[in-house]
């Protein structure tokens, strides 16, 4: 166990700096004696781990996507022998062929303490029980947040995602203060909340929430609902898992644990790397990971950073809240338009819920476009045209947000389909074609 202070993440710029230095030098020495994928790109650019000494150096360095680990499945990244490999996990695969990575025991002890950290951000620490509602298993969501809080002391409630009426139960009787899920799946457990009248029974104050994108008037959806503070937890398996990057109390951006991972925004299209404060694309090298250690990694996650000490005194770069991620981004009739575009508008009506549906189709060339929401059931016991009018008024107001006009279809609630995992908010027929 072990008791965290900031110390580490306020640490000065320039003592900072040095680590980094000296992390990026033995990471690229590591990844030039033992990864021959690595080896070849760096001889390519005709780069040598001695033409590497500071960490302004790292743009020389090739990016790495996601299709180099599957191209090297399972192992052929790794930079450890396998009796040193103590865990594996692996994406789930859904967009093509799982990526694999794998830890060394060094490699659990660091994950432990940066979740550790994230923790203490939000105010965990000993006392409290942390429910865990991420899944367990392959996905890195449920064991990074069991062990981090494990390490940091505090009592685990390892229930991990689905099935809402235990979870309810164990929230109530053993007196859960910190839940750790994805947002959507707290907005469907705010909604079975309601539905038992279970508030005044709760000792909840607190929620990590990550996993999947989602916006600043969902938290405050959920916040006002519950009661309860939120906290932004980033992380993707293929770097690490959750504990990547978190909020503090300020929510003023996500504290990067920048002793460890190192972030830089780029412009998706010229791969230039973007000063502070412009979105681009996020990109990380993992400056300790001895599994499988990565250089400028692609994210696909869009974002800007700020160099700038945090009002909490925290002094590591700060990433903004995620615009969205480039490979979600939808054209539709020429224009681009992301999810949390929509979310973002939809929860400025208060008639409607946090659960909702992008439909996309193509029919004789043309982009068919609808808005699937969930409204208060009551509402359809109004007259037809107040729910027209409510439709007209939804599909006006992402006319605003997005420069398109949008079919409406209204559906009561628990009519679309729920996840314990990452909400499924785009079914875009088109790419079916």
């Amino acid at each position: 166990m072990a008791i965290w202070n900031v110390s580490k993440e306020c640490m000065p710029a320039e003592d900072r700096r040095q680590l980094q230095d000296a992390r990026l030098r033995k990471l690229v020495s590591r990844l030039y004696h033992h990864v021959p994928f690595y080896r070849h790109q760096l001889q390519e650019l005709d780069i040598t781990p001695g033409d590497i000494t500071s960490i302004d150096d790292i743009s020389r360095l090739p990016f790495t996507v996601k299709d180099d680990l599957r191209d090297n499945y399972p192992y052929g990244l790794f930079a450890a022998p396998e009796s040193e490999i103590v865990r594996l996990h692996a994406s789930s695969g859904t967009t093509g062929k799982a990526t694999v990575v794998g830890y060394t025991r060094r490699d659990i002890e660091v994950w432990q303490e940066c979740v550790a950290r994230c923790l203490t951000m939000a105010g965990v620490g000993i006392g409290d029980k942390v429910q865990v509602a991420y899944g367990y298993g392959m996905f890195t969501g449920g064991l990074g947040l069991h062990y981090g809080a494990e390490n940091l002391g505090a009592n685990v409630i390892p229930i991990s995602a689905g099935n809402t009426r235990r979870q309810l139960d164990f929230m109530v009787d053993l007196g859960t203060t910190a839940i750790a899920c994805t947002p959507s799946y707290l907005a469907h457990v705010m909604e079975n909340i309601k539905e038992n009248q279970l508030e005044d029974l709760l000792k909840l104050r607190v929620a990590i929430c990550g996993g999947e994108p989602w916006t600043v008037e969902l938290r405050q959806k959920i916040e006002d609902g519950l009661g309860i503070e939120l906290f932004d937890i980033y992380g993707l398996s293929e770097i690490m898992g959750p504990g990547v990057a978190q909020d503090c109390n300020q929510h003023q951006g996500s504290h990067v644990m920048d002793d460890h991972f190192y972030a830089e925004i780029i412009d998706p299209d010229t791969l230039e790397v973007l000063p502070d404060g412009e979105v681009g694309e996020l990109v990380l090298t993992t400056l300790t990971k001895e599994g499988i250690p990565l250089l400028r990694y692609r994210t696909k996650d869009l974002t800007s950073i700020t160099h700038e000490a945090c009002a909490c005194g925290r002094t590591s770069a700060r990433i903004s809240r995620f615009k969205g991620r480039s490979d979600d981004m939808l054209i539709i009739r020429g224009v681009n338009v992301f999810p949390s575009q929509i979310e973002a508008a939809l929860l400025e009506i208060s008639e409607t819920s946090p659960h909702y549906q992008i439909l996309v189709d193509r029919v004789r060339d043309y982009d068919t476009f609808e808005i699937a929401v969930e409204i208060d059931a009551n509402l359809f016991s109004d007259e037809v045209s107040t729910l027209e009018k409510l439709s007209r008024r939804i599909s006006e107001t992402l006319q605003n947000a997005i420069g398109l006009h949008p079919a409406v279809r209204l559906v009561e609630p628990n009519t679309l389909d729920r996840s314990d995992g990452k909400a499924k908010r785009v079914i875009d027929k088109r790419r079916l074609f």
